[in-house]
């Protein structure tokens, strides 16, 4: 039923992946993920030889579902916005001032 030769992929197949991750890798690496890399290749090939025909999809097998409860403002554990202000001196406009965490690109002008 499984195949009994490996799945072997190519040293090129790995670069490719790792490029694909942005990933750079040491020679050892390669050889290692080389490895890796087609043994899990080639328990997906044994998967694919599985009959499914009569199996019901299913997305989770617990059988628990989300739970939820309304949302309450508690007055009493509430912060007024000048209390949640008071820990710094960058605000503006009732708001906290923070440094630019995104830069535009110069090359897209």
């Amino acid at each position: 039923m499984y195949h009994t030769a490996m799945a072997k992929l190519t040293e090129d197949d790995v670069l490719h992946v790792a490029k694909l991750a942005k990933l750079t890798l040491s020679d050892e690496e390669l050889q290692k993920f080389q490895k890796q890399l087609s043994a899990i290749v080639e328990y997906i090939n044994q998967l694919e030889e599985i009959d499914t025909s009569k199996v019901e999809p299913t997305s989770q097998t617990t059988g628990l579902e989300n739970v939820t409860r309304e949302d309450e403002v508690k007055p009493d554990n509430t912060l007024s916005q000048e209390e949640a202000l008071s820990g710094t001196d960058r605000t503006f406009n009732g708001y906290f001032v923070v440094d630019a965490i995104l830069e535009k690109d110069k090359s897209d002008e």
